[in-house]
């Protein structure tokens, strides 16, 4: 009988511990995803980019998404400033080498509460052969089901790099003591999470 109550008892504890820690998988709607920057030109200006081919997996635990675990692959050549000589020169060896270096990855390491609805997304990014730590701001705008059925969440992601960190370096001086692109990359990303 104590043997028949342990073994309830022990299995009971199994089932309450993989509920408690059940995963929750994500994949990103890229209809609805969009990856953007823009850096600063000839100092009085701003030129903006994106990248059209991503892809990337999210996974949480419970209910929330403290600690989800994000990866993220961007394709460098679906890079797009809206000019065609000057997205061949960033694809170029003075800026992204793609030939050489065809992905930019991000991989999460913490993702913590900073307020009701925000949180600080600490990550790997991998650019140009480098590898450096990252945060990111990240504001979750809900989480609701589409008229499908499908359970989406919506975020915004925002920060700043220094591109010269990851060996993207290339640049000009102006006569007035500047330089013509600058080297602080405001990075914002609108995301759509579909849970699978």
């Amino acid at each position: 009988m104590n043997t028949t109550i342990k073994t309830l008892a022990i299995s009971f504890a199994i089932l309450l511990s993989n509920f408690s820690f059940a995963q929750t998988q994500w994949s990103f709607d890229k209809d609805h995803t969009n990856v953007r920057f823009s850096l600063s030109h000839l100092v009085i200006s701003e030129v903006d980019g994106s990248f059209s081919s991503f892809d990337g997996s999210v996974t949480t635990k419970g209910d929330d998404f403290e600690n989800a675990d994000i990866n993220f692959t961007i394709k460098v050549n679906s890079i797009s400033t809206e000019n065609e000589n000057r997205d061949k020169h960033l694809l170029s060896e003075d800026f992204f080498d793609v030939a050489k270096y065809p992905d930019i990855k991000f991989t999460s390491t913490s993702m913590k509460k900073s307020g009701k609805s925000t949180y600080e997304l600490s990550g790997n990014l991998t650019m140009h052969g480098v590898t450096l730590p990252v945060k990111l701001e990240v504001r979750h705008n809900g989480t609701i089901k589409d008229p499908w059925g499908n359970t989406k969440a919506g975020f915004k992601l925002s920060g700043e790099i220094d591109r010269t960190k990851w060996g993207l370096v290339y640049n000009s001086t102006l006569e007035t003591g500047g330089v013509m692109i600058g080297e602080e990359v405001e990075i914002v990303c609108n995301v759509e999470l579909v849970q699978k």
